[in-house]
């Protein structure tokens, strides 16, 4: 224990003052400490996905993959235009998840995987990073677009998360499109849940499988204000089981947005997503560690995620316009259209602003 007679050297007086100058500095609008800012981005952009995974050439026809690009191309083609005229960056991320929700190529809303009952339970939510508010729903059944009732949560109620019948019963009360179960059918997701039964046979235990966790949906954008939003949507893993729920409503996890730092959208092995907190995390080592959404992307991804053995991947975008675009699984379905360029779509790890 130091003397109390024993005077203060002059470098740790100085490296005190300079600690309390910063950490005492007033507070950003998330809390965070101050961070420079980077090069300027595009003055708006979204980017988006839809799901990740082991996906590989070997497994896909040429038919397949023009149906997945002509899929990102239109959510792209929906969001970046809301985007152009001075739409919000919450209007853009909405009507992108919702063309992707409509598709059955993936594992979100149309084309929702199968529980271990034989119905479809969807998860979504949504974060505005101009106001930090939040919404998402998990385990409904007969919405068509949960993204929708997501949002609703988020503007339409005091709370942020609400799930099963009594999410479906204040979607009712705001005119929310429901479906008959049969919208969500697909025979390819039917016929997944076969070979996962048929595998497990008798035993209660629930092995994964990698093709369990492609098809998750979601979109990250900023406006010409310069707000961000990130919303993300799906159908879980096949087979789920007990009320199962995973990263994609759990605000921090699979979703999140902050003006003072990013926005960002996951897709992977829900559970490690929750434990590490993905979204949350990123945003955190930008707002305190001043890293670049990439750096702290691959960080997240790699060194949180990757260690503990989960898979997958994130699309993001920075205040400053900036997008990422990062997974640590063969292949992701993403894509990105920023102002004053063009749009990109891309499959495979190998494509660029992957791995």
């Amino acid at each position: 224990m130091r003397s109390p007679s024993r005077p203060l050297s002059a470098a740790f007086v100085a490296l005190t003052a300079t600690f309390l100058a910063t950490a005492c500095a007033p507070d950003t609008e998330a809390g965070a400490t101050p961070q420079a800012s980077a090069a300027p981005g595009p003055e708006f952009g979204i980017v988006i996905h839809g799901g990740a995974g082991t996906i590989t050439r070997e497994s896909m026809t040429d038919e397949l993959e023009a149906s997945y690009h002509a899929a990102l191309d239109s959510a792209l083609a929906v969001g970046h235009g809301i985007l152009e005229q001075g739409g919000t960056a919450l209007d853009a991320v909405v009507a992108a998840v919702r063309i992707l929700e409509d598709e059955p190529l993936f594992n979100a809303g149309r084309g929702a995987v199968f529980t271990s009952d034989g119905t479809n339970e969807l998860d979504a939510a949504i974060m505005d990073g101009a106001t930090l508010n939040a919404g998402a729903v998990a385990g409904v059944k007969s919405v068509k677009n949960p993204i929708t009732l997501a949002r609703l949560v988020m503007e339409e109620s005091p709370h942020v998360f609400m799930v099963g019948e009594g999410a479906e019963t204040f979607g009712a009360q705001h005119g929310v499109e429901t479906v008959d179960a049969s919208w969500f059918h697909t025979e390819q997701r039917w016929e997944a849940l076969q070979r996962a039964r048929e595998s497990e046979g008798t035993d209660v235990s629930w092995h994964l499988e990698e093709n369990r966790m492609i098809g998750t949906v979601g979109a990250v954008a900023r406006d010409r204000n310069g707000d961000l939003a990130a919303a993300t949507s799906t159908g879980g893993m096949t087979n789920k089981r007990f009320g199962r729920v995973g990263d994609v409503p759990v605000i921090g996890a699979g979703t999140y947005a902050s003006n003072a730092s990013c926005a960002v959208s996951a897709t992977g092995h829900g559970e490690y997503f929750i434990r590490t907190v993905v979204a949350r995390e990123i945003c955190a080592r930008m707002e305190y560690l001043g890293e670049s959404l990439q750096a702290a992307s691959e960080a997240v991804i790699n060194d949180r995620l990757g260690v503990l053995g989960g898979t997958g991947g994130v699309v993001a975008i920075d205040r400053d316009g900036h997008p990422a675009l990062y997974m640590n699984t063969p292949g992701m379905y993403r894509g990105h259209w920023m102002a004053g360029g063009r749009p990109f779509t891309a499959i495979y790890g190998d494509e660029g602003d992957g791995r």
